[in-house]
């Protein structure tokens, strides 16, 4: 792993293979790092440029000190780019929170986009796991957030997975290092908040944002596990009729982290979209 200082932040990142190759960037989860997109690494670095970021004020990135909102988190994820001397069109990949920061960062700088891949993404229902609901609670979010250690991040991780195998020892202490960040619960409030409350996810940034992104007819490829306890697999219909030109992919028996659970087979699916190969669409249902 590496850092860069952007702007005002300490911003951690990891980018592997050929620098001249066509560059790919990986966005992780609310509360989460770019752990998550490790197994991708490998996969895809052999005919690109791989960059994954723990975007500013999440992993052990430093915030910056405007407020956590989709805005400054793309603006955040541009600027990392630009300090990286990346300014190449990307494709961009997103799971849960990172699929709405990658909607953002498309309708903000449509020209810097090849192609978007959103993986069990945010941004295409209310309907959200209660435990993220229950830090709209005041007092409540801090509360929960400042006590995750070995008792509580088992839990939280299990939520995340369809396979238990997938809960190891080494995800566990990631997400209390995580956790243990100086401005990880503000940062994590300040997002949920501005992204909706205690009934769901709010639909105002939503209707704004889901027409911009279809009016970009940039090529989609949407991404879901049939298990997900965050965000249900029902948004997968919602994305679609969004997104009517969207190639899509349901993954049996998976969770809310495909790239994780099912590493080579997500790899193999991505890989057209990323040759930029007119595919035909992938399909539903196959593990």
């Amino acid at each position: 792993m590496s850092y860069i200082d952007v702007r005002d932040a300490r911003i951690r990142f990891e980018a592997t293979g050929d620098e001249s190759a066509p560059p790919v960037v990986l966005l992780h989860g609310i509360g989460r790092s770019l752990e998550d997109w490790a197994a991708q690494h490998p996969r895809l670095s052999g005919t690109h440029r791989v960059i994954s970021i723990d975007m500013p004020g999440f992993g052990l990135s430093q915030r910056h000190p405007a407020s956590a909102t989709l805005v400054s988190l793309s603006d955040g994820v541009w600027a990392t780019l630009d300090a990286l001397g990346e300014t190449r069109p990307v494709h961009l990949m997103g799971n849960s929170l990172g699929g709405a920061v990658s909607m953002r960062m498309l309708v903000d700088e449509p020209g810097r986009v090849s192609t978007l891949t959103l993986v069990n993404s945010a941004g295409f229902g209310k309907e959200v796991t209660f435990a993220l609901r229950m830090l709209a609670i005041p007092g409540m979010g801090r509360y929960l957030l400042s006590h995750i250690d070995r008792h509580t991040a088992p839990r939280v991780e299990r939520s995340l997975f369809a396979d238990r195998a997938m809960v190891t020892a080494e995800r566990i202490e990631t997400a209390i290092r995580i956790a243990r960040q100086p401005d990880f619960a503000a940062v994590y409030l300040e997002i949920a908040k501005a992204l909706g409350g205690f009934r769901g996810i709010a639909a105002g940034w939503r209707s704004e944002l889901l027409p911009r992104v279809a009016a970009q007819d940039k090529p989609t490829l949407l991404v879901w596990g049939d298990r997900d306890h965050v965000l249900p697999c029902a948004h997968l219909a919602a994305a679609r009729a969004a997104l009517p030109k969207a190639q899509w992919h349901l993954f049996e028996r998976t969770g809310h982290m495909p790239q994780i659970e099912r590493p080579d087979d997500f790899a193999a699916l991505v890989r057209p979209l990323l040759r930029a190969e007119a595919a035909e669409a992938p399909g539903s249902g196959t593990a």
